[in-house]
């Protein structure tokens, strides 16, 4: 179609709409200046040495090395498969992450229900359970290390009084220093899954708690069919922080035992550790933080898979 004129009018470019263009890709310029300041310190302080740690995992970088750094492919790697200390380590990393995760996990759950209830002096009972988790695990490794004490220690005080031995070095003994330390990370532990919970409790709405009493619902009824699947996604999603946060652990376990006594509680970080600041083998310890994070993930991906399909399926 021409115009009076007798030229024809412009075409619009293919895609483009009427009021496209300038004010939107300004607003979207304008998004990306607002996320980049929280975006930067990831990128900075979390992606960065990622890469960094996966890029020295091929190279042969050692502490004190006079020689240029060379690439050496996946002979880290090819050694790691071969190391039996590292494998026992992750074993022993696991058994911590499970064994600390799942009675810190039911612990929590029974003290969130119990300061859910409407009991008195029922806020000063909220803050002195988060008080483990107030304190830096330097300090509780510290504080533990008196308790466990094997001449002057609290505990081993009240076993002697209650006629039941002359006590024993807990974190000295080969078959009490892993139990010893598990009891200590669960107690640090707990008061941070115990406020998940208990934020989770607290979004469940009364009326479901009040109908369901009405109908002759029991206590145990009335947490299986109202209070459990409300609950089930903050859950989720804290168990699966704690399997990670905890096989990561190092601090409260270095200041306890050292990875003693025999290596029965060296985890993982620790070994990567000794590996890394004590024998200057930084590539090898590299190759170490990679095979821990890609193992830690692909197990943390099965368990969010079934977890996701049995609450599909329910």
């Amino acid at each position: 179609m021409t115009s009076p004129t007798g030229t024809s009018p412009p075409r619009r470019p293919p895609g483009r709409r009427p009021g496209d263009g300038g004010p939107r890709r300004l607003a979207d310029h304008g998004a990306w200046f607002l996320v980049l300041p929280a975006l930067l310190p990831i990128l900075v302080l979390s992606v960065g040495p990622l890469l960094y740690g996966i890029l020295l995992a091929f190279t042969d970088a050692q502490a004190g090395r006079t020689e240029p750094t060379e690439w050496i492919g996946a002979l880290n790697f090819r050694d790691l498969l071969h190391d039996r200390l590292f494998w026992e380590s992750f074993r022993i990393g696991l058994v911590w992450a499970v064994g600390v995760t799942v009675p810190q996990f039911l612990l929590a759950l029974g003290l969130a229900l119990l300061l859910n209830q409407n009991l008195r002096l029922r806020r000063l009972a909220r803050a002195l359970a988060i008080v483990p988790w107030a304190m830096p695990e330097v300090v509780v490794g510290i504080m533990w290390r008196l308790v466990y004490n094997p001449d002057a220690g609290v505990l081993n005080e009240t076993l002697r009084d209650l006629g039941l031995g002359s006590g024993r070095d807990w974190l000295s003994g080969l078959a009490t220093a892993l139990p010893a330390v598990l009891v200590v990370g669960v107690w640090a532990g707990m008061p941070q899954t115990t406020v998940a919970l208990l934020a989770g409790l607290q979004n469940t709405p009364r009326e479901l708690h009040e109908a369901a009493a009405v109908d002759g619902a029991g206590a145990w009824r009335r947490f299986r069919t109202v209070t459990w699947p409300a609950l089930r996604p903050v859950a989720l999603a804290v168990t699966a922080l704690n399997l990670i946060w905890n096989f990561n652990s190092f601090a409260l376990v270095y200041v306890l035992t050292g990875g003693g006594p025999g290596g029965r509680t060296r985890l993982p970080m620790l070994f990567a550790y000794e590996e890394a600041f004590r024998y200057g083998q930084f590539g090898y310890a590299a190759a170490m933080g990679c095979v821990m994070v890609a193992g830690i993930s692909i197990a943390l991906a099965v368990f969010l898979a079934g977890r996701l399909r049995g609450g599909d399926d329910t």
